[in-house]
């Protein structure tokens, strides 16, 4: 049976609804209205459950929980203390109709499945359950900055927009912010000792004002953004056009420029689009900022925005072509308040787009902090290369001893400076880090002058001019070096993404060569090896189900049992059912050994790959493995529609072979058994008065019905074993001509009508084959040369050898067969009804495509051919057999 595809359609009415009670504070009431919707939810006889709620010690909230199925909380040690936790488990198992968990925004404890407690809302909405939820204007991550601004305090724990936006319903709870001071003054939000120091901070007046303004604009612009879509979806020509660019950086505050371009394209309706610009000093980045880098990714994708990768030392050259090549309407940037310097500064990276993109709209977003970052950058301390300080100075070693021998030659000192110059080119190409370039300039330097300039042997110089040939030889030093370790980086760069898009591009021809799953996957999971150089995991899906993984190790990574284990092998399943990223680098499952990601075509998930990651793919890894990813769900999805096609036509064949032996066999037996049970009649009721010649003819019909239907049973029965490949064919070498006579013996009365000759050139001729199924070829055949010619007609056997074949002749001389009837006479069903015949109406076409099927299975073959001078010959070989003669 083929696999169902699940449709969107399908997904939406499976899926479980969302609806979050949503305030502007710690209590406006979001957790005792959600209550309260519970209770009514009940009522009406819903199943419902509370999974998760933080009541604070509020009598009036925890008196509304009586009556509701609690689920126990999960207990998780971290540290040295026990935290409770809601166990999604339990949840799922338990699988109530509506379940009720607080604090939507809530950042679970180490050890928990997900990173945040949205991920398991998330997990269960899929699973079918309803959730009611609530959370705080300060949680949703676009507001994030907005509200710190506001309050002063910086929120940690916050979630994407899009949860809140595609909630199917949001429920604001709102009170008056002196309405909620007065509450808090009364001791119903905390106890005494903690209500003066809220008073004192967020919860006074100015706070409470701004927050609830935000919210009622967050509710109105949720509300604002159901409406474009409607309307989106009903107009097909809705299109607003505007596209927002924001570049992304390993900055800190670089978060709060992605939540204001966030926030931008919402309010122009637009799409955004993240750009990060990778340059020779990426390599470098420290760990700290690699994880900053990647954390903005995240923050950026959680927002809606799609990432982009590209490579070059000119920021701002970059990010204009990407805007123009993609259409980009506006840029959004960050302001540093770094001092400029006046010498040597070169513009700024507002003012190099301004000049690049004239015609764009660049929004300049003020942070702070950005020149402690940039200074922290800067100081990055690199290694040193022991193989790399030993090149450069053999290199200088080297110069200086060509120097030497042009300075005895009576070379000029030009050309010892251009011998210096070279070196330090040289240096910069053979060694991996830019400091060694820039010493070895300095060091070129003043070796020139120890060594050439008057006086030698000493730092000293006399000549004026020689200062400036000094400053020029080292400037030309340091800029050779410079250009030289730009052109290797990205000589470098180059070759990773050549070699990167080679692999893409490899992995699409090769898949597209491989007809079967196994192909696929083989192919698929080495081209991922070649890429990431990391072991690889692959479970395929059948029947519903995670088949045993497979392994593909890369020569590099060391023993593969601990990615085998059962707890990873969960993450895989878990991957599958949910159709999610999880595992390594990941929120869900971040404590497991690889990297799981699902290959799916649109919501039907063909396998499950587990990548050995050590640290997260960088942003053109993960796009190209993402790429190959979808080649292989393609390939896969292609197999599929091939396979189930494959099967179609089995079953449309069969359905056709059914119906026509149904419409035959009711057609063409009805005449014989119409005959036979006629003719019988006869005979049980007119036995005395019919005279010994009628009563022979009769029994003789009912003979001749009878053997005609027990050869139909025969060819039938063969038929279906050779059809459904049921039929073992036991080969041993036999006489050729015992089989013939044996098959003469068994042809019908009427053969006495004809006149039937049998002939065999040489006196041994044995073939291999199963006697039983060649007696019934020639029984067909012979039958079929006396049933489509007249009485008296001559019928000949011929038997021969012809190479390694025993080539078997039955000709006829009747009318023959119309050359039109020749390319079809071995069809199933297939009929030639010649009129002069009487019982031409008698054949299911059953009898000569038995022959061919029969004659195929011995690896031999069977044709129709003209006899001369007139009539039809059947010719088949049968592959032979040689006697062994022993002395």
């Amino acid at each position: 049976m083929a696999e169902r595809t699940n449709t969107k359609e399908d997904i939406k009415l499976t899926r479980g609804h969302l609806k979050i009670f949503f305030g502007y504070a710690v209590g406006v009431g979001k957790t005792y209205s959600m209550l309260q919707a519970a209770h009514a939810a009940k009522k009406r006889g819903v199943d419902v459950v509370v999974g998760y709620t933080e009541v604070h010690s509020r009598p009036d909230t925890e008196k509304l929980i009586d009556g509701l199925e609690v689920l126990d909380v999960k207990k998780i040690e971290y540290g040295n203390t026990t935290f409770d936790e809601f166990d999604l488990d339990a949840a799922l198992k338990r699988k109530p109709e509506l379940i009720l968990v607080d604090e939507l925004a809530h950042m679970n404890i180490p050890g928990s499945r997900h990173l945040k407690r949205y991920q398991d809302i998330r997990e269960m909405l899929k699973a079918g359950i309803d959730v009611y939820t609530t959370v705080n204007v300060q949680h949703i991550e676009s507001l994030n900055d907005l509200v710190t601004s506001v309050t002063g305090v910086v929120v940690e724990e916050r979630i994407p927009d899009h949860i809140f936006d595609d909630a199917d319903q949001v429920e604001l709870v709102d009170i008056e912010p002196k309405e909620l001071i007065e509450r808090l003054e009364a001791g119903k939000i905390f106890n005494k000792s903690q209500t003066q120091q809220a008073l004192d901070h967020f919860f006074n007046i100015h706070n409470l004002v701004a927050l609830r303004e935000i919210a009622l604009r967050r509710c109105a612009d949720r509300i604002n953004k159901i409406s474009e879509i409607v309307k989106r979806d009903s107009t097909q020509d809705y299109y607003t056009g505007e596209h927002i660019l924001v570049c992304i950086s390993s900055s800190p505050t670089n978060a709060k420029i992605i939540r204001t371009a966030a926030r931008m394209a919402s309010a122009f309706k637009g799409k955004m689009t993240a750009l990060y610009i990778e340059t020779p000093e990426t390599s470098l980045m420290s760990i700290e900022d690699k994880k900053q880098l990647r954390a903005n990714m995240q923050l950026a994708t959680s927002l809606g925005a799609k990432i982009e990768t590209v490579y070059g030392d000119d920021v701002a050259f970059q990010i204009s072509e990407f805007a123009r090549l993609s259409t980009v309407s506006r840029i959004v940037v960050g302001r540093s308040h770094s001092k400029k310097k006046y010498f040597f500064s070169k513009p700024s990276l507002v003012e190099q787009l301004t000049n690049y993109a004239p015609n764009l709209d660049i929004y300049i977003i003020p942070v702070k902090g950005v020149s402690k970052y940039q200074e922290r950058k800067i100081n990055n301390k690199e290694n040193i290369n022991f193989l790399d300080l030993l090149k450069s100075i053999m290199l200088l070693v080297l110069s200086t001893l060509v120097g030497y021998v042009f300075y005895m030659l009576g070379f000029s000192e030009a050309n010892i400076i251009t011998v210096y110059i070279l070196g330090v080119l040289l240096i910069a190409v053979v060694t991996t880090q830019r400091i060694y370039s820039i010493v070895s300039s300095i060091v070129s330097v003043l070796v020139f002058n120890f060594f050439f300039t008057v006086p030698r042997y000493t730092f000293n110089a006399y000549d004026p001019g020689y200062p400036v040939t000094f400053l020029i030889m080292f400037i030309a030093a340091f800029i050779t070096s410079s250009l030289a370790s730009k052109i290797k980086q990205n000589a470098k760069h180059s070759s990773q993404t050549a070699y990167r898009t080679k692999i893409l591009l490899d992995t699409n021809q090769l898949l597209q060569k491989e007809k079967d799953k196994q192909g696929i996957i083989t192919v698929t999971c080495h081209q991922l090896v070649k890429l990431l150089d990391k072991d690889i995991v692959f479970y395929l899906v059948e029947n519903d189900n995670l088949l045993e993984p497979i392994v593909f190790e890369a020569e590099t990574e060391g023993p593969c049992e601990d990615y085998l284990s059962e707890s990873e092998q969960a993450v895989a399943v878990w991957v599958y059912r949910n159709n999610k990223h999880a595992g390594m680098t990941t929120s869900t499952f971040d404590n497991a050994k690889c990297l799981y990601l699902a290959v799916r075509m649109n919501e039907t998930v063909y396998g499950v790959v587990g990548i050995h990651l050590l640290e997260p793919l960088d942003a053109f890894e993960n796009s190209v493995v993402l790429s190959i990813f979808g080649e292989a769900a393609l390939a896969l999805e292609n197999e599929k529609a091939i396979r189930e096609k494959s099967e179609a036509d089995v079953i449309a064949k069969n359905e056709q072979l059914r119906a026509n032996l149904l419409r035959s066999i009711s057609h063409d037996l009805r005449t014989p058994l119409t005959s036979i049970s006629g003719n019988a009649g006869i005979l049980l009721n007119n036995e005395e008065t019919l005279n010994k010649e009628k009563r022979q003819r009769l029994y003789s019909d009912i003979y001749d019905d009878s053997l005609w239907l027990i050869n139909l049973v025969e060819n039938l029965l063969s038929v279906t074993r050779i059809e459904d490949k049921t039929m073992q064919l036991n080969m041993s070498a036999e006489l050729i001509d015992e089989v013939i006579n044996e098959a003469l013996s068994h042809i019908n009365r009427k053969s006495n009508e004809h006149i039937i000759t049998f002939k065999q050139d040489g006196e041994f001729l044995m073939a291999k084959m199963e006697a039983r199924l060649i007696v019934q070829v020639i029984i067909n055949l012979v039958d079929n040369a006396i049933k489509y010619t007249p009485s008296g007609s001559k019928i000949s056997i011929h038997t021969y050898k012809f190479h390694d074949s025993v080539v078997v002749d039955i000709a006829d001389n009747g009318p023959g067969i119309p050359a039109e009837m020749k390319s079809r006479i071995f069809e199933m069903f297939y009929t030639a009804s010649n009129q002069k015949i009487a019982d031409s109406r008698r054949s299911l076409g059953l009898g000569l495509a038995l022959c061919k099927s029969i004659i195929n299975a011995h690896g031999g073959e069977i044709e129709i051919l003209d006899n001369q001078p007139k009539g039809a010959l059947f010719r088949f070989t049968l592959p032979i057999e040689e006697v062994l003669i022993h002395e």
